[in-house]
């Protein structure tokens, strides 16, 4: 292709890219995802929507190659077009849903009875006969899970716990007692900050369950409005910032027969539930301290509610909690994580079975006396890997990506994001103790996912001291040696995120689409970011600003070194969330290297954001308010030198509006110029696809003016 050509595709797919982008909702519709393989191995069930661009979900079982549906909402009668319950919407929220239809679904032990809510209403679909089938139910669905056994399914309603079995005989097992009260739903910092989006359990007897009950009545109250409909009435969010109350959160054994009973542990050394379960061995809880340093695991007699400790974890700063722990072998072993030096572990019995080196990320399952997780060797890669009594380690999936898996019957389903982007492949695993499975076959769900128009590019980096990893993008048509190129640092840069892989995530594309603008786009994973071992995880104790604009600021000058074309005189940054605060932050702090910044619903106040995620990085703000002070960009408004774009979405519940506007006003009170685009009804992440369209080149426009016309002298 000739230079002229090669321009002319430019043009027309950078013009494209933000339409595309929004109307594939970050190219997330289409992508099969939450698998379940039946006891057997031979069918998987999974959720994908019709097209790339088609945001309704339908459920789906792949078996003999060949894939069937089971539940299309479009052929239901209350098909998920009316209005979702509020608890569900919070759910949806907080899991960063962006599709609509079946979006959830749960099953019995075989796979063969699988139970969704649409719109409010109860479906129960079986995989071996018939269309999908209403269940009567006693109001708007919740999170509708089948009992074991399948003869039964509960749900919550007005925050209530019901189970109903498939006939319509409905019951209510547990009742809130007042308008703060839930029962089987998670409170806010479960569902944002601990990886717990549930809040019921069944026992493996499919008679009995462990239920969390909520009592938001302490917790502080923030009203979310509409400005932009001011006839609409403010709506009260309970919302625990950090140094005020927490939800009280206890923990009852519910029996079909009506009976309870209380569970008991010490809640006032150990305030949150971080997890919870039953399994052939009994029911546990995972319990944390308020200042996060003590973690325990609690098995609980289910014939008196009574604790005993089995576990306990303890650190200095914080205990990382890993998703999927504790677990149990069939032999009763605990499956725990260990955190020593640089490491992090998974340990069997009190045995550990990784190497140095090998960060454990997740416990995927156990099945038997194997255990299904995922390890990273290399912060670009996350991989999934078997553990296997007299075996050892084996990796499951292939080539590079980062990857999440399910497994039952000998069959493991690989999920991830690949250099080729999403995909799910089906390994049908070699008898146990095979060498390897490497060569073995493996079958293909496909994934109905829009090609992006831009084709991201990056140049993966080594930069620094710290061995920070980072990626380069450059303009596709750029040549280098031929001239400068403003650079643009997009980062998030902080704890539960990477960036930087050997994967095409959304965020890539992103990045090459402002590299195509005329930027070098430099992204790069500080200290602070996960998958790199405990001592790195744990350096931004008391400090999440300083480490963070550290590692960026020594991140450019090292790829300044390895590329001769960026343009230090025009360095810009942007980020949304944890990145946005960064972002605002570099402008503030170090205006002689970053000359003009976007942020994106930036936490500006640390003392505004949730208690669990910020006191585990800063402690209590009343006993360490230095560390609060240091962090904040509030109060330091008077720093400003450079142009800030502030965006911010009206409805978000996450990190409130509030965030951005104390900031602005901070700043215009000092008299520092500065812009705020605000977004009504827009949460943390803005769902209307014209917004999330526009957004892109009203970035962009404003970066190009703000670095307009600078020289080295500026």
């Amino acid at each position: 292709m000739d230079s002229s050509a090669r321009n002319v595709e430019h043009t027309v797919n950078s013009a494209a890219f933000p339409r595309q982008f929004a109307r594939t909702r970050r190219f997330s519709l289409g992508v099969p995802r939450q698998f379940t393989v039946s006891p057997d191995g031979s069918r998987v069930l999974f959720v994908r929507t019709g097209s790339g661009t088609d945001p309704v979900g339908r459920l789906w079982q792949y078996e003999d190659g060949k894939e069937q549906l089971l539940a299309d909402p479009a052929l239901l009668v209350g098909n998920g077009s009316g209005e979702v319950p509020e608890e569900e919407r919070l759910r949806r929220e907080r899991a960063r849903e962006r599709s609509v239809g079946v979006v959830s679904y749960a099953t019995d032990d075989a796979a063969r009875l699988v139970a969704f809510a649409l719109s409010g209403a109860l479906w129960a679909v079986r995989t071996d006969e018939g269309a999908p089938f209403s269940v009567p139910a006693a109001g708007p669905v919740v999170d509708p899970r089948p009992s074991p056994d399948g003869r039964h399914i509960a749900y919550v309603s007005r925050r209530c716990l019901h189970v109903v079995d498939l006939a319509g005989a409905d019951r209510q097992l547990a009742r809130a007692e007042g308008p703060d009260v839930s029962y089987g739903l998670a409170e806010h910092v479960a569902a944002e900050s601990m990886h717990r989006m549930r809040g019921y359990w069944w026992a493996p007897d499919s008679r009995h369950l462990l239920v969390a009950r909520v009592d938001t009545g302490p917790v502080e109250r923030r009203y979310m409005s509409d400005p932009a409909d001011p006839t609409k009435p403010p709506r009260a969010v309970p919302y625990p910032a950090a140094g005020t109350p927490n939800a009280e959160v206890t923990v009852q054994l519910r029996s079909l027969e009506g009976g309870r009973i209380d569970v008991q542990w010490d809640r006032k050394a150990y305030e949150y539930l971080v997890a919870a379960g039953w399994d052939a061995h009994g029911p546990f809880l995972t319990v944390q301290s308020r200042d996060q340093r003590i973690l325990r695991t609690l098995t609980v007699d289910p014939a008196t509610g009574a604790t005993e400790l089995r576990h306990e974890r303890t650190d200095p700063a914080w205990v990382e909690i890993v998703h999927g722990t504790p677990a149990r072998t069939a032999s009763g072993d605990l499956v725990l994580p260990e955190d020593d030096g640089d490491t992090r572990y998974l340990t069997v019995g009190g045995r550990r079975v990784t190497p140095r080196g090998l960060q454990l990320c997740e416990v995927l399952g156990v099945e038997g006396e194997q255990v299904l997780f995922t390890g990273s060797e290399d912060p670009l890669e996350t991989h999934v890997w078997r553990h296997e009594p007299g075996h050892g380690n084996r990796r499951l999936s292939r080539g590079p990506g980062r990857f999440t898996g399910v497994a039952r019957g000998g069959t493991v389903v690989l999920a991830g994001v690949t250099p080729r982007g999403a995909e799910a492949r089906v390994l049908r695993e070699p008898a146990a103790g095979a060498a390897t499975d490497q060569d073995a076959p493996y079958e293909v769900i496909r994934s109905l996912a829009e090609e992006p128009s831009v084709t991201p590019r990056p140049r993966h980096l080594t930069l620094g001291e710290r061995q920070l990893r980072g990626a380069l993008f450059l303009p596709s048509w750029h040549e280098e040696g031929t001239g400068k190129l403003p650079v643009l640092l997009d980062p998030y840069g902080g704890p539960g995120m990477q960036l930087v892989g050997r994967a095409r995530g959304w965020f890539t594309c992103v990045s090459q689409w402002f590299a195509e603008q005329g930027f070098a786009v430099l992204v790069v994973d500080g200290r602070g970011t996960p998958n790199r071992g405990p001592a790195w995880e744990k350096t931004i104790h008391g400090d999440q600003l300083t480490p963070a604009l550290e590692d960026q600021i020594d991140a450019l000058r090292a790829a300044a070194g390895h590329c001769g074309d960026l343009d230090l005189a025009r360095v810009a940054i942007r980020g949304w969330s944890f990145g946005g605060f960064l972002a605002a932050g570099a402008v503030l702090h170090h205006p002689e290297v970053f000359h003009a910044a976007v942020a994106g619903a930036p936490p500006t106040d640390m003392r505004l954001y949730d208690t669990h995620w910020k006191e585990r990085f800063l402690g209590h703000p009343d006993e360490q308010p230095e560390n609060y002070a240091r962090c904040s960009l509030i109060g330091h408004g008077h720093l400003l030198s450079r142009p800030l774009l502030l965006v911010h979405g009206l409805a978000d519940d996450n990190v409130a509006a509030a965030h951005t506007l104390r900031f602005s006003a901070e700043l215009l009170a000092a008299g520092k110029p500065h812009s705020v685009l605000p977004l009504p009804g827009a949460t943390h992440l803005p769902a209307d696809d014209a917004v999330n369209e526009q957004l892109h080149f009203f970035q962009r426009d404003f970066l190009r003016e703000a670095l307009k016309g600078r020289t080295e002298e500026d």
